[in-house]
Protein backbone atom coordinates (compact mmCIF):
# COMPACT_ATOMS: atom_id res chain seq x y z
CA UNK A 1 0.00 0.00 0.00
CA UNK A 2 3.18 1.93 0.27
CA UNK A 3 3.38 4.60 -2.63
CA UNK A 4 4.73 8.42 -2.87
CA UNK A 5 3.88 10.02 0.49
CA UNK A 6 3.23 13.80 1.70
CA UNK A 7 4.84 14.56 5.01
CA UNK A 8 8.26 11.95 5.05
CA UNK A 9 9.05 13.26 8.19
CA UNK A 10 6.12 11.09 9.70
CA UNK A 11 8.08 7.94 8.99
CA UNK A 12 10.61 8.94 12.01
CA UNK A 13 7.77 8.52 14.49
CA UNK A 14 8.85 7.43 17.63
CA UNK A 15 6.97 4.03 19.12
CA UNK A 16 6.06 2.20 22.64
CA UNK A 17 4.18 5.00 24.52
CA UNK A 18 1.40 3.58 26.11
CA UNK A 19 -1.27 0.91 23.47
CA UNK A 20 -1.59 1.83 20.14
CA UNK A 21 -3.96 1.55 17.49
CA UNK A 22 -1.85 1.13 14.16
CA UNK A 23 -3.96 1.05 10.92
CA UNK A 24 -0.58 -0.31 9.50
CA UNK A 25 -0.93 -3.69 11.85
CA UNK A 26 -4.64 -3.99 10.17
CA UNK A 27 -4.36 -6.54 7.54
CA UNK A 28 -2.15 -8.91 10.41
CA UNK A 29 -5.56 -8.39 12.55
CA UNK A 30 -8.02 -9.34 10.27
CA UNK A 31 -5.93 -12.62 9.19
CA UNK A 32 -5.40 -13.02 12.77
CA UNK A 33 -9.52 -12.87 13.21
CA UNK A 34 -10.53 -15.35 10.61
CA UNK A 35 -7.85 -18.00 11.41
CA UNK A 36 -8.76 -19.00 15.12
CA UNK A 37 -12.58 -18.66 17.06
CA UNK A 38 -12.64 -15.89 19.53
CA UNK A 39 -14.10 -15.96 22.77
CA UNK A 40 -15.92 -12.51 22.81
CA UNK A 41 -16.82 -11.04 19.69
CA UNK A 42 -18.36 -6.69 20.52
CA UNK A 43 -19.93 -5.17 17.89
CA UNK A 44 -20.06 -1.37 18.34
CA UNK A 45 -17.67 0.58 19.19
CA UNK A 46 -18.95 3.69 21.59
CA UNK A 47 -18.29 3.30 25.00
CA UNK A 48 -20.28 0.77 25.89
CA UNK A 49 -18.73 -1.50 22.77
CA UNK A 50 -15.54 -0.26 23.77
CA UNK A 51 -15.99 -1.28 28.16
CA UNK A 52 -16.80 -3.99 27.21
CA UNK A 53 -14.09 -5.35 24.44
CA UNK A 54 -11.64 -3.97 27.78
CA UNK A 55 -13.74 -5.61 30.47
CA UNK A 56 -12.95 -8.80 28.58
CA UNK A 57 -9.51 -8.86 27.75
CA UNK A 58 -8.77 -7.96 31.15
CA UNK A 59 -10.71 -11.46 32.48
CA UNK A 60 -8.17 -12.95 30.47
CA UNK A 61 -10.54 -13.60 27.29
CA UNK A 62 -9.52 -13.40 23.68
CA UNK A 63 -11.40 -10.30 22.27
CA UNK A 64 -12.19 -8.88 18.91
CA UNK A 65 -14.01 -5.42 18.40
CA UNK A 66 -15.32 -4.70 15.14
CA UNK A 67 -16.83 -0.76 14.38
CA UNK A 68 -18.54 -0.17 10.77
CA UNK A 69 -17.54 3.80 11.43
CA UNK A 70 -14.63 5.16 13.62
CA UNK A 71 -14.44 4.64 16.81
CA UNK A 72 -16.96 6.72 18.46
CA UNK A 73 -18.59 7.86 15.48
CA UNK A 74 -22.05 7.49 16.58
CA UNK A 75 -23.56 8.94 20.30
CA UNK A 76 -20.59 8.70 22.14
CA UNK A 77 -18.75 11.51 20.43
CA UNK A 78 -22.10 13.82 20.31
CA UNK A 79 -23.26 14.12 24.02
CA UNK A 80 -23.56 16.99 26.37
CA UNK A 81 -19.81 15.81 27.48
CA UNK A 82 -20.68 15.00 31.42
CA UNK A 83 -20.58 12.97 34.27
CA UNK A 84 -23.04 13.34 36.60
CA UNK A 85 -25.55 11.09 38.89
CA UNK A 86 -28.34 13.20 36.93
CA UNK A 87 -30.29 15.31 39.31
CA UNK A 88 -33.66 15.57 37.01
CA UNK A 89 -33.31 11.56 37.66
CA UNK A 90 -34.10 11.98 41.63
CA UNK A 91 -37.43 12.97 40.88
CA UNK A 92 -38.27 9.98 38.22
CA UNK A 93 -37.59 8.15 41.87
CA UNK A 94 -34.52 6.48 40.25
CA UNK A 95 -32.34 6.46 43.30
CA UNK A 96 -30.41 3.59 42.10
CA UNK A 97 -29.47 5.11 38.77
CA UNK A 98 -28.14 8.57 40.47
CA UNK A 99 -26.33 6.38 43.38
CA UNK A 100 -24.41 4.38 40.91
CA UNK A 101 -23.70 6.88 38.44
CA UNK A 102 -22.40 9.14 41.19
CA UNK A 103 -20.23 6.24 42.49
CA UNK A 104 -18.61 5.79 38.64
CA UNK A 105 -17.83 9.46 38.46
CA UNK A 106 -15.67 9.53 41.00
CA UNK A 107 -13.91 6.46 40.34
CA UNK A 108 -13.43 7.61 36.31
CA UNK A 109 -11.11 9.89 38.48
CA UNK A 110 -9.21 7.91 39.22
CA UNK A 111 -9.20 5.30 36.45
CA UNK A 112 -8.66 8.46 34.16
CA UNK A 113 -7.32 11.45 35.88
CA UNK A 114 -6.03 13.53 32.59
CA UNK A 115 -9.76 13.60 31.10
CA UNK A 116 -12.00 13.76 33.75
CA UNK A 117 -12.48 17.92 35.55
CA UNK A 118 -14.43 18.69 38.23
CA UNK A 119 -17.28 21.22 37.13
CA UNK A 120 -19.45 23.62 39.33
CA UNK A 121 -23.02 23.97 38.47
CA UNK A 122 -25.69 26.50 38.86
CA UNK A 123 -28.81 25.92 39.56
CA UNK A 124 -30.91 29.66 38.68
CA UNK A 125 -34.27 29.70 41.28
CA UNK A 126 -36.96 31.40 39.71
CA UNK A 127 -39.30 31.37 43.45
CA UNK A 128 -37.80 32.91 46.66
CA UNK A 129 -39.20 30.33 49.14
CA UNK A 130 -40.62 27.16 48.32
CA UNK A 131 -38.33 26.04 45.34
CA UNK A 132 -34.73 26.81 46.89
CA UNK A 133 -36.36 23.93 49.71
CA UNK A 134 -37.64 21.84 47.07
CA UNK A 135 -34.20 21.97 44.89
CA UNK A 136 -32.04 21.98 48.15
CA UNK A 137 -34.03 18.91 49.48
CA UNK A 138 -33.08 17.40 46.38
CA UNK A 139 -29.70 18.27 46.02
CA UNK A 140 -28.80 17.00 49.31
CA UNK A 141 -30.11 13.73 48.65
CA UNK A 142 -27.77 14.20 45.83
CA UNK A 143 -24.62 14.93 47.85
CA UNK A 144 -25.71 11.61 49.84
CA UNK A 145 -25.89 9.57 47.07
CA UNK A 146 -22.76 10.37 46.16
CA UNK A 147 -21.13 9.48 49.45
CA UNK A 148 -17.52 11.62 48.59
CA UNK A 149 -17.56 14.75 49.71
CA UNK A 150 -14.47 16.30 48.97
CA UNK A 151 -12.51 13.16 48.48
CA UNK A 152 -12.70 13.07 44.66
CA UNK A 153 -12.88 17.03 44.65
CA UNK A 154 -16.70 16.87 44.19
CA UNK A 155 -17.83 19.78 46.89
CA UNK A 156 -21.41 19.84 48.47
CA UNK A 157 -24.08 21.81 47.20
CA UNK A 158 -24.14 25.47 48.28
CA UNK A 159 -26.63 28.52 48.43
CA UNK A 160 -26.47 31.53 46.39
CA UNK A 161 -27.98 34.78 46.71
CA UNK A 162 -28.71 36.64 43.25
CA UNK A 163 -25.98 39.15 44.31
CA UNK A 164 -23.32 36.19 44.29
CA UNK A 165 -25.22 34.54 41.07
CA UNK A 166 -24.70 37.28 38.84
CA UNK A 167 -21.13 38.04 40.52
CA UNK A 168 -20.65 34.23 39.50
CA UNK A 169 -22.23 34.92 35.79
CA UNK A 170 -22.76 38.60 35.45
CA UNK A 171 -23.75 38.28 31.79
CA UNK A 172 -27.04 36.63 33.66
CA UNK A 173 -30.29 39.02 33.28
CA UNK A 174 -30.63 40.90 36.39
CA UNK A 175 -34.15 39.49 36.70
CA UNK A 176 -33.41 36.13 35.35
CA UNK A 177 -33.45 34.30 38.81
CA UNK A 178 -33.66 35.41 42.77
CA UNK A 179 -30.78 33.41 43.61
CA UNK A 180 -28.92 29.91 42.64
CA UNK A 181 -27.99 26.83 44.50
CA UNK A 182 -24.33 25.52 43.38
CA UNK A 183 -23.32 22.17 42.78
CA UNK A 184 -20.18 19.87 41.35
CA UNK A 185 -20.28 17.25 38.87
CA UNK A 186 -17.96 15.92 36.13
CA UNK A 187 -16.69 16.90 32.49
CA UNK A 188 -15.03 14.56 29.96
CA UNK A 189 -14.40 14.74 26.63
CA UNK A 190 -16.77 11.60 25.35
CA UNK A 191 -14.62 10.87 22.18
CA UNK A 192 -10.90 10.74 23.48
CA UNK A 193 -12.47 8.38 26.55
CA UNK A 194 -13.53 6.14 23.77
CA UNK A 195 -10.41 6.10 21.96
CA UNK A 196 -8.34 5.54 25.71
CA UNK A 197 -10.81 2.92 26.19
CA UNK A 198 -10.34 0.83 23.01
CA UNK A 199 -6.30 1.37 23.74
CA UNK A 200 -6.80 -0.27 26.73
CA UNK A 201 -8.35 -3.01 25.49
CA UNK A 202 -5.72 -3.79 22.80
CA UNK A 203 -2.96 -3.11 25.53
CA UNK A 204 -5.02 -5.79 27.05
CA UNK A 205 -4.98 -7.81 24.55
CA UNK A 206 -8.14 -7.47 22.36
CA UNK A 207 -7.99 -7.01 18.02
CA UNK A 208 -9.71 -3.64 17.54
CA UNK A 209 -10.81 -3.32 14.23
CA UNK A 210 -12.42 0.03 12.67
CA UNK A 211 -14.42 0.47 8.88
CA UNK A 212 -15.87 -3.62 9.64
CA UNK A 213 -19.71 -3.64 8.87
CA UNK A 214 -21.02 -6.83 10.54
CA UNK A 215 -23.75 -8.18 7.63
CA UNK A 216 -25.16 -11.20 9.24
CA UNK A 217 -25.01 -13.24 12.25
CA UNK A 218 -25.97 -16.78 13.04
CA UNK A 219 -26.06 -18.55 16.13
CA UNK A 220 -24.65 -22.11 15.96
CA UNK A 221 -24.29 -24.88 18.45
CA UNK A 222 -21.64 -23.60 20.58
CA UNK A 223 -20.69 -20.69 19.09
CA UNK A 224 -21.93 -17.95 16.79
CA UNK A 225 -20.74 -16.96 12.84
CA UNK A 226 -20.88 -13.79 12.15
CA UNK A 227 -20.37 -12.55 8.72
CA UNK A 228 -17.84 -9.36 7.56
CA UNK A 229 -17.00 -6.59 5.32
CA UNK A 230 -14.19 -4.87 5.28
CA UNK A 231 -15.40 -1.24 4.27
CA UNK A 232 -12.40 -0.43 3.04
CA UNK A 233 -11.40 -3.16 0.64
CA UNK A 234 -14.74 -4.69 -0.26
CA UNK A 235 -13.58 -7.79 1.15
CA UNK A 236 -15.71 -10.44 3.21
CA UNK A 237 -15.14 -12.66 6.02
CA UNK A 238 -16.07 -14.58 8.85
CA UNK A 239 -15.40 -14.30 12.58
CA UNK A 240 -16.43 -17.19 14.78
CA UNK A 241 -17.04 -16.34 18.66
CA UNK A 242 -17.91 -18.37 21.66
CA UNK A 243 -20.04 -15.43 22.59
CA UNK A 244 -21.16 -11.98 21.45
CA UNK A 245 -22.46 -8.70 22.59
CA UNK A 246 -24.18 -6.58 20.85
CA UNK A 247 -23.35 -2.53 21.60
CA UNK A 248 -24.54 -0.65 19.00
CA UNK A 249 -26.88 1.27 20.75
CA UNK A 250 -29.24 3.32 18.82
CA UNK A 251 -29.51 0.76 15.85
CA UNK A 252 -29.50 -2.25 18.37
CA UNK A 253 -32.66 -3.49 16.87
CA UNK A 254 -31.13 -3.70 13.11
CA UNK A 255 -28.32 -6.34 14.74
CA UNK A 256 -31.13 -8.18 17.07
CA UNK A 257 -32.89 -8.63 13.39
CA UNK A 258 -29.59 -10.57 12.45
CA UNK A 259 -30.92 -13.44 15.07
CA UNK A 260 -34.33 -13.47 15.06
CA UNK A 261 -37.12 -11.12 16.86
CA UNK A 262 -36.10 -7.63 18.16
CA UNK A 263 -36.14 -9.35 22.24
CA UNK A 264 -34.80 -5.18 23.94
CA UNK A 265 -36.99 -2.68 21.59
CA UNK A 266 -34.85 1.27 21.39
CA UNK A 267 -36.36 4.20 21.25
CA UNK A 268 -33.88 6.93 19.47
CA UNK A 269 -33.96 10.77 20.88
CA UNK A 270 -32.17 13.21 19.24
CA UNK A 271 -29.54 15.42 21.10
CA UNK A 272 -28.85 18.93 20.22
CA UNK A 273 -25.64 20.83 20.79
CA UNK A 274 -24.62 24.34 20.15
CA UNK A 275 -20.77 25.41 20.24
CA UNK A 276 -20.24 29.19 21.06
CA UNK A 277 -17.37 30.78 21.71
CA UNK A 278 -15.73 31.42 25.05
CA UNK A 279 -15.22 35.43 24.73
CA UNK A 280 -19.03 35.59 23.89
CA UNK A 281 -19.79 33.65 26.88
CA UNK A 282 -17.35 34.13 29.60
CA UNK A 283 -18.13 31.29 32.25
CA UNK A 284 -16.00 29.41 34.32
CA UNK A 285 -19.56 27.84 35.52
CA UNK A 286 -21.96 25.50 34.17
CA UNK A 287 -25.54 26.48 34.36
CA UNK A 288 -28.49 24.39 34.15
CA UNK A 289 -32.11 24.56 33.65
CA UNK A 290 -35.49 23.45 33.18
CA UNK A 291 -37.09 23.53 29.73
CA UNK A 292 -40.44 22.77 28.43
CA UNK A 293 -39.10 19.76 26.21
CA UNK A 294 -35.85 19.31 27.90
CA UNK A 295 -33.19 20.40 30.44
CA UNK A 296 -30.75 23.38 29.46
CA UNK A 297 -26.92 22.83 29.79
CA UNK A 298 -24.51 25.82 29.37
CA UNK A 299 -21.40 24.29 29.83
CA UNK A 300 -17.96 26.11 29.61
CA UNK A 301 -15.07 23.58 28.10
CA UNK A 302 -11.68 24.46 26.97
CA UNK A 303 -12.22 27.82 24.42
CA UNK A 304 -16.15 27.05 23.47
CA UNK A 305 -19.03 26.88 25.38
CA UNK A 306 -21.71 23.79 24.79
CA UNK A 307 -25.24 24.58 24.72
CA UNK A 308 -27.63 22.33 24.82
CA UNK A 309 -29.35 19.90 24.80
CA UNK A 310 -32.95 18.88 22.64
CA UNK A 311 -34.61 15.52 23.42
CA UNK A 312 -36.75 14.55 20.63
CA UNK A 313 -38.20 11.19 18.52
CA UNK A 314 -35.62 9.97 16.00
CA UNK A 315 -38.05 8.46 13.72
CA UNK A 316 -35.37 8.18 10.41
CA UNK A 317 -33.54 5.00 10.02
CA UNK A 318 -29.60 4.13 10.68
CA UNK A 319 -27.07 6.77 9.26
CA UNK A 320 -25.69 10.02 10.30
CA UNK A 321 -27.70 11.96 12.67
CA UNK A 322 -28.24 16.47 11.82
CA UNK A 323 -29.76 19.06 13.64
CA UNK A 324 -31.66 21.21 12.03
CA UNK A 325 -32.41 25.10 12.30
CA UNK A 326 -35.50 24.84 14.45
CA UNK A 327 -33.35 22.88 17.01
CA UNK A 328 -30.71 25.72 16.56
CA UNK A 329 -33.53 28.56 17.05
CA UNK A 330 -35.02 26.51 20.15
CA UNK A 331 -31.70 25.80 22.14
CA UNK A 332 -30.80 30.01 21.47
CA UNK A 333 -34.25 30.86 22.69
CA UNK A 334 -33.78 28.79 25.75
CA UNK A 335 -30.63 30.30 26.59
CA UNK A 336 -31.80 33.78 25.64
CA UNK A 337 -34.23 33.45 28.53
CA UNK A 338 -31.56 33.91 31.04
CA UNK A 339 -28.80 36.03 28.84
CA UNK A 340 -28.57 39.71 29.58
CA UNK A 341 -27.22 40.15 25.66
CA UNK A 342 -29.44 37.68 23.71
CA UNK A 343 -27.25 35.17 21.35
CA UNK A 344 -27.84 35.20 17.50
CA UNK A 345 -26.91 32.64 15.03
CA UNK A 346 -24.02 34.37 14.36
CA UNK A 347 -22.30 33.45 17.56
CA UNK A 348 -22.61 30.10 16.77
CA UNK A 349 -19.31 28.17 16.02
CA UNK A 350 -20.64 24.75 15.21
CA UNK A 351 -24.01 22.14 15.88
CA UNK A 352 -23.63 18.71 16.95
CA UNK A 353 -26.45 15.58 17.26
CA UNK A 354 -26.55 12.35 18.75
CA UNK A 355 -28.48 9.83 19.20
CA UNK A 356 -29.87 8.82 23.17
CA UNK A 357 -30.47 4.63 22.93
CA UNK A 358 -33.65 4.39 25.09
CA UNK A 359 -35.01 0.95 26.32
CA UNK A 360 -38.71 1.84 25.19
CA UNK A 361 -41.51 1.79 27.75
CA UNK A 362 -44.66 2.03 25.90
CA UNK A 363 -47.09 3.74 28.51
CA UNK A 364 -44.80 6.86 28.19
CA UNK A 365 -45.02 9.23 25.07
CA UNK A 366 -42.38 11.55 25.56
CA UNK A 367 -38.83 10.33 25.23
CA UNK A 368 -37.75 12.76 28.35
CA UNK A 369 -39.61 10.40 30.90
CA UNK A 370 -38.37 7.22 30.00
CA UNK A 371 -35.74 5.64 32.31
CA UNK A 372 -32.17 5.73 32.02
CA UNK A 373 -31.40 2.53 32.94
CA UNK A 374 -29.59 -0.30 31.28
CA UNK A 375 -30.93 -3.47 29.77
CA UNK A 376 -28.87 -6.66 29.25
CA UNK A 377 -31.12 -9.42 27.42
CA UNK A 378 -29.71 -12.29 26.16
CA UNK A 379 -31.18 -12.60 22.12
CA UNK A 380 -29.37 -15.58 20.66
CA UNK A 381 -27.63 -18.61 22.60
CA UNK A 382 -24.71 -16.95 24.00
CA UNK A 383 -25.73 -13.54 22.32
CA UNK A 384 -26.59 -10.47 24.44
CA UNK A 385 -27.72 -6.81 23.76
CA UNK A 386 -26.85 -3.79 25.92
CA UNK A 387 -29.36 -1.03 25.82
CA UNK A 388 -30.58 2.26 27.16
CA UNK A 389 -27.80 3.50 30.33
CA UNK A 390 -25.89 6.79 29.97
CA UNK A 391 -21.95 7.55 29.43
CA UNK A 392 -21.41 8.12 33.16
CA UNK A 393 -21.96 4.31 33.39
CA UNK A 394 -20.51 2.80 30.66
CA UNK A 395 -18.16 0.30 32.74
CA UNK A 396 -21.47 -0.76 34.78
CA UNK A 397 -22.93 -1.49 31.17
CA UNK A 398 -19.89 -3.07 29.81
CA UNK A 399 -19.34 -4.91 32.93
CA UNK A 400 -22.77 -6.24 33.26
CA UNK A 401 -22.75 -7.60 29.48
CA UNK A 402 -19.91 -9.61 29.75
CA UNK A 403 -21.28 -11.38 32.89
CA UNK A 404 -24.25 -11.40 31.22
CA UNK A 405 -22.57 -12.82 27.76
CA UNK A 406 -19.62 -15.76 29.77
CA UNK A 407 -21.94 -16.99 32.14
CA UNK A 408 -21.49 -20.79 32.76
CA UNK A 409 -17.66 -19.97 31.07
CA UNK A 410 -16.29 -19.68 34.91
CA UNK A 411 -14.56 -16.45 33.89
CA UNK A 412 -13.02 -14.41 36.49
CA UNK A 413 -14.92 -11.29 37.91
CA UNK A 414 -14.20 -7.89 36.28
CA UNK A 415 -11.45 -6.12 37.44
CA UNK A 416 -11.94 -2.48 35.61
CA UNK A 417 -12.95 -0.75 38.95
CA UNK A 418 -8.81 -1.15 39.69
CA UNK A 419 -7.82 -1.01 35.91
CA UNK A 420 -6.80 2.90 35.23
CA UNK A 421 -6.77 3.91 31.48
CA UNK A 422 -3.82 4.91 28.81
CA UNK A 423 -2.31 7.99 30.09
CA UNK A 424 -3.48 7.86 33.52
CA UNK A 425 -0.22 6.12 34.75
CA UNK A 426 2.38 8.50 35.99
CA UNK A 427 0.20 11.63 35.24
CA UNK A 428 0.35 13.45 38.40
CA UNK A 429 4.13 13.40 37.83
CA UNK A 430 4.03 14.32 34.09
CA UNK A 431 1.39 17.20 34.71
CA UNK A 432 3.95 18.34 37.61
CA UNK A 433 6.85 18.57 35.02
CA UNK A 434 4.59 20.39 32.53
CA UNK A 435 6.76 23.35 33.11
CA UNK A 436 10.13 22.13 31.88
CA UNK A 437 8.30 19.60 29.42
CA UNK A 438 7.09 23.24 28.00
CA UNK A 439 10.56 25.26 28.34
CA UNK A 440 12.52 21.81 26.51
CA UNK A 441 9.99 21.87 23.68
CA UNK A 442 9.80 24.86 23.06
CA UNK A 443 6.49 25.58 23.01
CA UNK A 444 4.19 27.67 25.83
CA UNK A 445 3.04 26.13 28.85
CA UNK A 446 -0.88 26.24 27.43
CA UNK A 447 0.08 24.17 24.99
CA UNK A 448 1.31 21.16 27.30
CA UNK A 449 -1.67 21.50 29.53
CA UNK A 450 -4.01 21.01 26.21
CA UNK A 451 -2.02 18.13 25.16
CA UNK A 452 -1.87 17.04 28.73
CA UNK A 453 -5.50 16.77 28.94
CA UNK A 454 -6.17 14.45 25.94
CA UNK A 455 -3.49 12.18 25.97
CA UNK A 456 -2.40 12.25 29.98
CA UNK A 457 1.00 10.49 30.98
CA UNK A 458 2.15 9.55 26.81
CA UNK A 459 1.64 13.81 26.13
CA UNK A 460 5.97 13.56 26.42
CA UNK A 461 5.52 11.00 23.18
CA UNK A 462 3.98 13.91 21.23
CA UNK A 463 6.32 16.54 22.19
CA UNK A 464 9.02 14.26 21.29
CA UNK A 465 8.12 14.31 17.61
CA UNK A 466 8.88 17.91 17.89
CA UNK A 467 12.80 16.91 18.27
CA UNK A 468 12.72 15.17 14.91
CA UNK A 469 11.04 17.68 13.08
CA UNK A 470 10.28 21.33 15.30
CA UNK A 471 7.34 21.79 12.28
CA UNK A 472 5.17 19.10 13.71
CA UNK A 473 4.98 20.69 17.30
CA UNK A 474 3.22 24.08 15.70
CA UNK A 475 -0.88 24.56 15.25
CA UNK A 476 -2.38 23.22 11.85
CA UNK A 477 -3.09 26.50 9.56
CA UNK A 478 -7.00 26.59 10.07
CA UNK A 479 -7.16 24.91 13.68
CA UNK A 480 -4.89 26.63 16.56
CA UNK A 481 -5.82 23.57 18.91
CA UNK A 482 -4.71 21.46 17.20
CA UNK A 483 -0.84 20.36 16.85
CA UNK A 484 0.75 18.73 13.78
CA UNK A 485 1.87 15.84 15.45
CA UNK A 486 -1.34 15.26 17.06
CA UNK A 487 -2.36 13.98 13.60
CA UNK A 488 0.27 12.18 13.39
CA UNK A 489 -0.82 10.22 16.68
CA UNK A 490 -4.01 9.84 15.97
CA UNK A 491 -3.43 8.08 13.20
CA UNK A 492 -0.27 5.87 14.02
CA UNK A 493 -1.75 4.86 17.62
CA UNK A 494 -5.41 6.43 17.92
CA UNK A 495 -7.02 4.41 14.28
CA UNK A 496 -8.04 7.58 13.21
CA UNK A 497 -8.06 7.27 9.35
CA UNK A 498 -9.57 10.18 7.85
CA UNK A 499 -9.75 14.03 8.10
CA UNK A 500 -13.08 13.79 9.97
CA UNK A 501 -12.05 11.02 12.71
CA UNK A 502 -9.01 13.69 13.22
CA UNK A 503 -11.19 17.36 13.24
CA UNK A 504 -14.69 15.53 14.96
CA UNK A 505 -13.92 12.84 17.34
CA UNK A 506 -9.51 13.00 18.03
CA UNK A 507 -10.04 16.57 18.48
CA UNK A 508 -13.06 19.19 18.35
CA UNK A 509 -11.47 21.84 15.98
CA UNK A 510 -14.07 20.90 13.36
CA UNK A 511 -16.40 22.20 15.21
CA UNK A 512 -14.64 24.99 17.29
CA UNK A 513 -13.86 26.67 14.04
CA UNK A 514 -16.37 28.72 11.69
CA UNK A 515 -15.86 27.19 9.06
CA UNK A 516 -16.26 23.56 10.20
CA UNK A 517 -12.15 22.80 10.00
CA UNK A 518 -12.60 23.32 6.06
CA UNK A 519 -9.17 25.49 5.89
CA UNK A 520 -7.34 22.77 7.72
CA UNK A 521 -8.48 19.70 5.64
CA UNK A 522 -5.64 19.75 3.23
CA UNK A 523 -3.00 20.35 6.00
CA UNK A 524 -4.56 17.27 7.57
CA UNK A 525 -5.18 14.93 4.55
CA UNK A 526 -1.33 15.53 3.92
CA UNK A 527 -0.29 14.41 7.24
CA UNK A 528 -2.12 11.48 7.32
CA UNK A 529 -1.13 10.66 4.22
CA UNK A 530 2.60 10.31 5.65
CA UNK A 531 1.53 8.51 8.31
CA UNK A 532 -0.37 5.82 6.63
CA UNK A 533 1.68 5.59 3.39
CA UNK A 534 -1.22 7.26 0.96
CA UNK A 535 -0.62 8.91 -2.27
CA UNK A 536 -1.31 12.95 -2.77
CA UNK A 537 -4.25 11.93 -4.74
CA UNK A 538 -5.79 10.13 -1.88
CA UNK A 539 -4.68 13.66 0.22
CA UNK A 540 -6.41 15.61 -2.06
CA UNK A 541 -9.62 13.26 -2.17
CA UNK A 542 -10.03 12.92 1.34
CA UNK A 543 -9.88 17.00 1.84
CA UNK A 544 -12.13 17.47 -0.63
CA UNK A 545 -14.79 15.06 1.29
CA UNK A 546 -14.48 16.30 4.36
CA UNK A 547 -15.35 19.45 2.66
CA UNK A 548 -18.40 18.33 1.20
CA UNK A 549 -19.69 16.90 4.20
CA UNK A 550 -19.40 20.07 6.12
CA UNK A 551 -21.58 22.04 3.29
CA UNK A 552 -24.01 19.36 3.60
CA UNK A 553 -24.50 19.18 7.61
CA UNK A 554 -23.93 23.40 7.15
CA UNK A 555 -27.29 22.98 4.78
CA UNK A 556 -29.39 21.10 7.58
CA UNK A 557 -29.36 24.26 9.49
CA UNK A 558 -31.94 25.87 6.75
CA UNK A 559 -34.11 23.00 7.67
CA UNK A 560 -37.54 23.07 9.89
CA UNK A 561 -37.59 19.51 11.29
CA UNK A 562 -36.56 16.30 11.09
CA UNK A 563 -38.63 15.83 7.97
CA UNK A 564 -36.40 18.33 6.02
CA UNK A 565 -33.38 15.99 6.64
CA UNK A 566 -33.37 12.80 4.82
CA UNK A 567 -31.80 13.61 1.20
CA UNK A 568 -29.40 15.43 3.35
CA UNK A 569 -28.30 12.36 5.68
CA UNK A 570 -27.97 10.16 2.56
CA UNK A 571 -25.60 12.56 1.06
CA UNK A 572 -23.65 12.68 4.27
CA UNK A 573 -23.17 9.17 4.48
CA UNK A 574 -21.93 9.01 0.64
CA UNK A 575 -19.60 11.51 1.44
CA UNK A 576 -18.63 10.82 5.03
CA UNK A 577 -19.74 7.34 5.17
CA UNK A 578 -17.42 6.01 2.85
CA UNK A 579 -14.40 8.79 2.68
CA UNK A 580 -11.70 6.02 4.58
Amino acid sequence: MTHETMEPTAAGLPFGAGAGLDPLRRDDDLTGLTSSTVDLLVVGGGATGAGAALDAAARGLTVALLESGDLASGTSSNSSRLLHGGVRYLEQMEFNLVREALHERGLLGELAPHLVSRLSFLYPLTHRVWERGYVGAGLTLYDALAGIGDRHGFRRHRHLSRRALLKEVPHLRRDAAVGALAYDDGHVDDARLVVALARTAAREGATVLTRVRVIALASRMDHTVATCEDLLSGERFTVRARRVVLATGPWSGLTQEMLGDQRVRVRASKGVHLVIPRERLPMTSALIARTPRSVLFVIPTGDVVLLGTTDTPWEIGPGPVLPTGGDVRYLLDEANRWLREPLTPDDVLGVYAGLRPLVDQPTRDQTQSISREHVVKEVAPGCVVIVGGKLTTYRIMARDAVDAATRGLGVKASPTGHLGLVGAAGFAQSWARRDSAAAAAGVDVAAVERLASRYGSDYPTLLSMGRRDPALLEPVPGAPSLLRAEVIYAARYEAAMTVEDVLRRRSRAGLETRDSGADAAPHIAGLLAGALGRTPAWAQEQAESYRRGAEVARSALATADDTELVPLLADLASVWGGAA
